[in-house]
């Protein structure tokens, strides 16, 4: 493929003539308090830089890293893979904010992927993107910081700055307009809009990506360390594969495990309205899905290589800290629901997270309850700001990864969702009633305005549960053992002990109103959780039902 020149005047960072005023100036930032140096840094020596590779829709539970062999090798070998990585919405533009903002999704408001749910909107540019982690990389840290690829959904909207808007912390901005595509889209190359077609040479996007990144690293600036976030397409909807790789994997079907194609008893209602057993169209179009997928994965796989393999030849590699991870899972006919994510399953909240870089051992596989909200502070920390000083959710897990013993570590995560319906009937689906959305194939929803959802996962030395309840008339209530139940077949929310489960339900309404430290509180599996009996019960007697945050609904 022909390499793309970068735009005239090369990436927006400092010029020469302006270097040394520059330097003086962060100089004087880091008095100030900017960053210091991450651990292990000794004064005097070059901060590390990092990398973070994004996927699209990208699932941990059904094999979505089986494609991805190269991958795994260069980075989940040559460092740490973790076991339990969560996404806190199942949704592109939710948890690519929780992402750069280090924010659960009712403290950052995006709540689904449209301009009226705050996804790329005029608010979010004025109250979040400057205080995003790249943004604080690059005006309190001196990084030189790259975008390249699928920012959010509703990203170049003409009712949101259009194309030209770009966000507070990017050195060189080369951003998707909307959602993602493989041809036949428009870039924004730090404001200015380019088109690209169809011709695979020069247009298919995953490749397009790497060597654009590529041509950073030959054109970066060599004095100041670099913040790289690389967002691929790859494995979304419309799953182009590349011409080379759209014969493989044709022996290939979606999983059938336990929860396939079986119907959701003691279910939610959106769950349990899905056709059981799916029609033969259906299992069909999902397993080509599920194919196309993993072959659109092999050039992200490519795109890894090409980037370390340059690294290396740059002499970076050995200073460099290299992300892998996706915006949420996927399903592919679980409870016979065909395709789509959105969902408070496993399959659809469990994501990919492999790390490499400098102080991590090779060849390690981490326990430890992470989510996409503890990417920031974990980047913040490797560049030696002071976390104290954001306002984020999550955690920094460096030390994690740098093999801390006896650590104190949180054990629950928040999980929330704002469930979509259309306010009329779908015109495909005459017999469905307004309010559903997502509804194919056979006319089987995968949304509706009241899957509205929240969960605490918990994951400790004892227990691995996952409460939820819907905020429906019904306050409907899911409860799952995984060390019994990993496909979460059985809904234990009646048979569980009555103590556990309201406090479960107060842990709940606690993360669902928690904001920056109160979002890192103990949680009931932790030695230092304190609960008062008297607060599950309203003047009533009955548990507290949780409320759901009105910035969030």
């Amino acid at each position: 493929m022909r390499r793309l020149p970068l735009p005239p005047g090369g990436p927006r960072w400092v010029g020469p003539s302006h270097l040394s005023a520059w330097r003086a100036a962060l100089r004087l930032v880091l008095l100030l308090g900017g960053c210091l140096g991450g651990p292990g840094v000794s004064a005097g020596s070059r901060r590390p830089n990092v990398v973070l590779v994004l996927t699209d829709d990208q699932d941990q539970v059904l094999g979505g890293m089986t494609p991805l062999k190269k991958t795994k090798a260069l980075i989940g070998e040559m460092g740490m893979t973790f076991s339990n990585a969560y996404v806190p919405s199942a949704l592109c533009c939710p948890s690519r904010a929780s992402i750069l903002t280090g924010k659960y999704p009712h403290n950052h408001h995006v709540v689904n992927n449209t301009l009226e749910g705050n996804c790329s909107s005029i608010s979010w540019q004025k109250i979040q993107e400057p205080t995003t982690f790249p943004a604080i990389l690059k005006s309190m840290c001196g990084y030189q910081t790259f975008f390249a690829g699928k920012y959010l959904n509703e990203y170049g909207a003409p009712d949101a700055g259009g194309l030209e808007h770009v966000p507070l912390g990017w050195s060189y901005w080369y951003a998707l307009e909307k959602n993602s595509k493989y041809y036949n889209y428009t870039l924004s190359i730090n404001g200015k809009a380019r088109k690209h077609g169809e011709n695979y040479s020069v247009d298919y996007l995953t490749d397009v990506l790497a060597n654009v990144s590529l041509d950073f690293l030959d054109y970066k600036s060599n004095s100041e360390p670099f913040f790289m976030m690389i967002s691929t397409p790859a494995p979304h909807s419309p799953w182009t594969a590349a011409p080379q790789y759209q014969k493989t994997f044709q022996n290939v079907f979606a999983p059938r495990n336990k929860n396939f194609n079986i119907h959701g008893t003691n279910k939610h209602w959106l769950i349990r309205q899905a056709k059981t057993p799916m029609t033969n169209s259906s299992i069909q179009f999902l397993d080509n899905a599920f194919r196309k997928r993993w072959q659109t994965l092999l050039s992200v796989d490519d795109l890894v290589e090409k980037l370390i393999k340059r690294l290396e030849f740059t002499g970076d590699l050995g200073n460099t800290y290299i992300f892998y991870t996706s915006d949420n899972g996927y399903h592919t006919g679980q409870f016979s629901l065909p395709i789509d994510k959105r969902q408070l399953y496993e399959f659809d909240i469990k994501v990919p997270l492999l790390v490499r870089g400098p102080g991590i051992k090779p060849n390690q596989t981490s326990k430890m309850l992470v989510a996409n909200i503890d990417l920031g502070p974990t980047i913040l920390d490797i560049a030696g700001y002071d976390l104290n000083k954001t306002h984020m959710d999550g955690m920094s897990f460096l030390p994690i990864l740098r093999g801390a013993s006896n650590l104190t570590w949180r054990s629950d995560v928040l999980v929330e969702y704002q469930g979509e319906g259309r306010n009329v009937t779908d015109p495909t689906c005459p017999s469905l009633s307004p309010g559903v959305s997502q509804c194919f194939p056979d006319c089987v929803c995968e949304d509706a305005y009241n899957n509205t959802y929240a969960c605490v996962r918990t994951v400790s030395a004892l227990w691995n549960l996952q409460y939820c309840e819907f905020d429906d008339q019904e306050v409907f209530v899911e409860v799952y053992n995984l060390t019994a139940d990993p496909d979460q077949i059985t809904n234990i929310a009646k048979s569980i002990d009555p103590e556990l489960l309201g406090k479960m339900n107060y842990r709940l309404m606690m993360l669902q109103s928690c904001s920056g430290p109160t979002c890192r509180t103990p949680g009931i599996f932790d030695p230092g959780y304190r609960f008062d009996p008297r607060l599950m019960f309203s003047n009533h007697g009955s548990i507290r039902r949780r409320r759901f945050s009105k910035h969030f609904l």
